[in-house]
Parts: C-alpha cells; structure tokens; sequence
C-alpha cells in the first residue's frame, strides 16, 4: 500500500511554530507506518522530536544520534523515519522540492562518524602569528583538480605566494586537512602537558615529530575508510611536503616580516604498511613555524577553533568562507567582505562572473543545510555587492 506524503519543504517547515512542527512530524510519521502496513504504530516518543525536527530540516543522518540512542524503541522509531525520507518511497515524493535547486554545503558523514568524539582532539587551524598568517587568503587551492604552477595573493601588507610541487602541484583543501590534523594533535598535546605540570609534575615539551595512523587522519578529517581515501593520503602528504609558501612584506607598517619560504609539513615517511599495500603509520615533522606558534608554555596559543562540520563542507571555496568568517566574525559577531575582495583573496581561477555565481548558489543551499556557526547574506554595498556573516547564537533544543 503507497500512501501519498506531499511533504512540506524545508523552508515551510522552518516557518512552523515549534508545536505545529511536533504535530507535522508525528502526522508524517503515522503516514510513513500507514504506507509500510504497520497497523500497530505508536506516537513517536516525545524525547525524539528534537531530534526529527534537525533531521526534517538538514537531512543528514548524524542528526539522529543513532549510534547514542539506547532505548530500542527510540532508536526504531528514528530509523523508521530515516529510511524512509531517505531510501524508500518517501524520497520519490519529496524529489520534487528541489529538481534543479542549489548543491547542499555538507556532505554526509562518514558510517561510523558518532565516534568521532571519541577518537579525535578539538579541531585547530594555524597559529595566528603576525608574520605567517593563512587565514587572511585560501591556502590551498579551490579547484576540484590539482593545480600546478602558483597562486599570488597581493594585499595591503604583504604579498603572499604560494608554489606548488613541479609533479605533484599546489595543496589542495582536503590536502590541508592533515595539516588541520597536525596543529590540533599538538594543541592537545600541549594542553595535556600544562595539565601535568599544574599537577606539579614535571612533563616535556611536545615532540617535533609525531606519527598518526592513516585510520586516526582519515577519522579525524571525518572520511571513509575506503581504499581509496588510503592511496589519496600519500599524494595528499607529497603536496603539503612540496608546497612552499612566501610571505614578503610590502609595508613599513606591517606587523610581518620577511619571511623565507616555508612549508606546511617539514618531512613525512611511511613507517608501515598493511598487506595490501596501504599506508598504516606515517612519521610527520612540524616544522618550526608551526611548532612554536602552538608551544608556547608560558601563555596560551593564537590559534582558532574550528567546527567538526568544517571536514563535512563539500566545496572548496565554502570551506574558505567558513575560514573567512572564523577569523573576521569570530566567537561572536559579524564580518562583511566585498564579492571582488573574496574573489581576489580565494586564489580562484574562475572569472568574476563564475565566482559571484559560485558564493550565491552557496547563500542559497545554507538556507535549507545551514552553513556550520554562520549565517550567510549577500547585500548590495557602496562599491558592489558584498557577503555578510553573522555567527549564530547557540540556541538549546526543546523538547
């Protein structure tokens, strides 16, 4: 027996009052157990419907907390519901909300993603020094293929060049997400190194060199496991090797400095193998930018703090919005940048044109899969059109 659902759109449902929205969920769900012959259907339970009502507007699977619901019931309920937004007949008739509409920013987590907390560190992007500071450009490249050659960023300041490897060419944005993997390991560390020495013990500084598995990269970048996630990390890891970046101040002003060229990792080997030839172990210098940006004993780092959702952002240039928006917007607050000023800031090969494009269709998408801590708009400005974020306000869920 089919049952026809005519499902609000995200964007209606948004509209709900917080009791119309529990009210639509549990009708929706009566008609999911009505379309699959379940004649015995209870209510949902009230505990579930904060989490449905994240579910209904994100569609994403993690939202449910599968993995943490305990009580059998619940967690039939919920994935009832899940599968069949998701995989049965349900997702053919919501097909129509949006045929052509804009790419969602997040993908979907990987399968065993409820554990990430477990296993990883907090997420930290580079030191903010005055002299070496990545957050104010793209430090990777925005194309979905590698990109040889390099990009050259000219600001207020400084000129900032990035050149990639003659074979393996210029960094790109899940490359740097070792490097992300990198910074956090040793912010852990040297937070566990100023609890022991509150302790009255007397721990040593951090090790210049540390060695992840491939499984603790690929879980904290909150990827798969497949084969191929395996043979991407090599390439991955010979691009941040080969990879230079220069900094040149410009300014007498400037807060830089002159800076010789440096890369994102100083060396890595392959320390073991599995049988089937994949990297088991790597062995990674931190160079020493990097290394004393984060140790620092006697005050605490300038480094940022990032969403986990970040690994999830799908495009590259939504990544380097995200990172924008960190810096200027903050804990808390708002940061506006103008279109050409983006533009000329991300290292994108794309015209004007295409780029303006590219952000609006990400503005559009975070409406209904909301952008990780803030909120995008593009306004009309003075001199062109410019993109304004705001950080949203942690808000706690009813139930």
């Amino acid at each position: 027996m089919k049952v026809k659902l005519d499902l609000l759109s995200r964007e209606q449902f948004s509209e709900l009052s917080l009791h119309a929205k529990n009210d639509y969920l549990q009708d929706v769900a009566a008609r999911i157990a009505q379309a699959r012959g379940q004649t015995d259907a209870r209510p949902l339970p009230k505990e579930s419907l904060p989490l449905l009502r994240r579910f209904y507007s994100r569609r994403r699977r993690s939202d449910l907390a599968l993995e943490a619901t305990r009580d059998p019931d619940l967690r039939a309920a919920l994935t009832s519901f899940a599968e069949a937004l998701h995989l049965g007949e349900v997702k053919q008739l919501i097909a129509h909300e949006t045929p052509s509409g804009p790419t969602p920013t997040l993908r979907e987590p990987p399968p065993d993603d409820a554990q990430l907390s477990f296993f990883v560190p907090s997420v930290h992007d580079a030191p903010l020094k005055d002299d070496i500071n990545l957050m104010d450009i793209a430090p990777f490249s925005l194309a979905k293929t590698v990109r040889h050659g390099s990009i050259r960023y000219e600001l207020k300041d400084a000129v900032i060049t990035i050149e990639g490897g003659a074979e393996v060419g210029i960094v790109t944005a899940y490359d740097y997400d070792i490097f992300i993997h990198m910074i956090s390991h040793l912010a852990w560390a040297m937070r566990q190194y100023r609890i022991d020495e509150a302790k009255g013990l007397r721990p040593s500084l951090p090790p210049r060199t540390y060695r992840p598995s491939a499984a603790e990269i690929l879980t904290f970048c909150r990827r798969g496991q497949g084969g191929k996630q395996y043979e991407q990390l090599e390439y991955s890891l010979d691009r941040l090797q080969a990879t230079r970046y220069k900094i040149t101040r410009i300014s007498p002003d400037s807060k830089r400095r002159a800076a010789e060229s440096f890369p994102l990792i100083s060396r890595y080997k392959v320390v073991s193998r599995t049988r089937q030839d994949k990297i088991d172990q790597v062995e990674i210098d931190i160079p020493d930018w990097v290394y004393t940006g984060v140790v620092t004993p006697h005050a605490a780092p300038s480094i940022l703090t990032l969403n986990t959702d970040y690994f999830l952002i799908a495009k590259p240039l939504a990544r380097y919005i995200y990172r924008i928006a960190r810096k200027s917007a903050g804990q808390s607050g708002v940061a506006e940048y103008g279109l050409e000023t983006l533009h000329h800031r991300s290292g994108s090969m794309m015209p004007f044109r295409k780029f303006r494009e590219s952000v609006l269709g990400i503005v559009e998408a975070a409406k209904t899969d909301p952008f990780p801590d803030y909120d995008l708009v593009v306004l009309d400005g003075k001199n062109g059109e410019k993109l304004r974020m705001v950080r949203r306000v942690p808000t706690q869920i009813a139930a």
